[in-house]
């Protein structure tokens, strides 16, 4: 059984463009276009890890993130975002704890190698 990721994200695009390369590495992408989609389909989807971009319409990544981890606290949730400023990195990582903090645009090999991360941090 392939992992399964979920990727939030208010840009179809984004979505699209993660599942094309992560799929390529037999890891099962699900989309979801908002903060509140995503809250809604964890339960059902039972993803191994979340990628969740910060600035999306109604609900935040921030306030999904929060959400998500009063459900699941073991749930490993990295941040998918243009925010790439040192300050919103570290807001994220250390304020915040996210498990990673990823800035588009991204490589396709740091989208796999820090997926993959992510995915460990699940057996653990």
């Amino acid at each position: 059984m392939c992992p399964k990721i979920m990727v939030v994200d208010d840009e179809p695009d984004t979505i699209d463009l993660v599942k094309l390369i992560l799929e390529s590495e037999d890891i099962e992408v699900i989309g979801a276009k908002s903060g509140f989609e995503c809250l809604e389909s964890i339960e059902e989807e039972q993803p191994d890890a979340i990628l969740l971009d910060i600035m999306m319409p109604d609900m935040n990544g921030w306030e999904t993130f929060h959400k998500i981890k009063e459900k699941e606290p073991a749930l490993p949730v990295a941040m998918l975002t243009v925010k790439s400023q040192e300050f919103d990195k570290m807001l994220g990582l250390h304020v915040l704890k996210a498990d990673d903090y990823i800035t588009k645009p991204f490589s396709r090999k740091e989208l796999i190698q820090r997926t993959k991360e992510l995915l460990e941090m699940k057996l653990q």
